[in-house]
């Protein structure tokens, strides 16, 4: 089969109209990380009778223990839809071993480093060689750690990033004790008896996550831990990152309290950003959860149109 890009091989796996919807699914094999079996599955949301015309694209990356039906249901509801009919080229990456992504022959040893090195940057660039454009981003989660690594990191650049959003994302929340280090010791040993974390034994989604994730989380928050990877540090990088920055917290979210979110959006270097917090005290209708920020009834009236208005604020940049 014929690829759909010059980049590296992209088999177009179905192309489908879903209600008002088309909806395009391609596999990508970039081949640029030391592990070549990985596939990452890539869905195009957009309006099935203006299929040929695309408005600003938009890629929207999940959480752990997620997949793209976080962000558009089989139903045809999500704010992936949502965005799809207010124009926008609206993109649905699927990290390795989750939704339609197989797992890759390392699946075990995943880290989020290995989404920013390579996986991100070569969704960047498919996205860029089918709409022409530089896209937006919008990461819930694990989702935005990603972002921020690959921003912190510089595996994206200015010419990959129109605009990045964070929803529910920490990364310097201190727990102090695992900078103790029998504490810190003791969990690794725990959490290497696991080959994987499974999402709904947990309660927390669908798919299960390779327990390396939790291990790598495990060494940023541990005795002298901080958001890098052997060759560059991260959290150094965002004070260097210039693209507009959306953050938002939910008040009611445990896992990601507004203050370490906060801590995020102080630390990016951008000079246009925007901060939300996402509770009665401020004007919503409700104090959001860690999913109900962006999966909810209150969310589509309230949330939604937010992140719409954000990306219509943001300049259109071609290739």
């Amino acid at each position: 089969m014929q690829s759909s890009s010059l980049l590296f091989p992209v088999a177009l796996i179905s192309a489908e109209r879903r209600g008002d919807l088309s909806e395009d699914v391609y596999r990508l094999k970039p081949a640029n990380s030391p592990d070549i079996s990985v596939e990452l599955v890539v869905t195009r949301l957009g309006m099935a009778d203006d299929s040929q015309v695309r408005g600003v694209p938009v890629i929207l990356l999940h959480g752990s223990f997620s997949n793209r039906r976080f962000w558009y249901s089989p139903k045809g509801a999500g704010l992936g839809a949502f965005l799809a009919r207010a124009g926008f080229d609206v993109w649905l990456p699927e990290m390795r071993g989750h939704g339609l992504s197989s797992r890759n022959i390392s699946w075990a040893k995943n880290r989020v480093a290995d989404y920013a090195r390579y996986d991100l940057p070569a969704i960047a660039a498919f996205v860029r060689e089918q709409s022409g454009q530089v896209p937006h981003w919008l990461g819930h989660s694990q989702g935005a750690i990603s972002l921020a690594a690959a921003l912190g990191g510089k595996y994206l650049s200015e010419p990959d990033v129109a605009s990045a959003a964070f929803f529910g994302c920490q990364i310097n929340r201190r727990y102090w004790s695992l900078k103790i280090p029998p504490i810190e010791w003791g969990a690794y040993l725990l959490l290497k008896r696991f080959k994987q974390l499974s999402g709904t034994r947990l309660k927390r989604g669908p798919e299960d996550e390779p327990v390396s994730i939790a291990l790598e989380t495990l060494r940023w928050n541990g005795f002298m831990g901080r958001f890098k990877d052997a060759e560059r540090d991260w959290w150094a990088g965002l004070a260097e990152v210039q693209a507009p920055a959306l953050v938002v917290a939910a008040v009611g979210d445990r896992q990601t309290p507004e203050w370490a979110c906060r801590k995020l959006f102080d630390q990016l270097g951008s000079e246009q950003r925007k901060f939300v917090s996402l509770g009665r005290e401020h004007g919503f209708s409700s104090d959001y959860s860690h999913v109900e920020m962006l999966v909810s009834q209150a969310a589509q009236q309230e949330v939604w149109p937010l992140v719409r208005d954000w990306l219509l604020k943001g300049t259109t940049k071609s290739l």
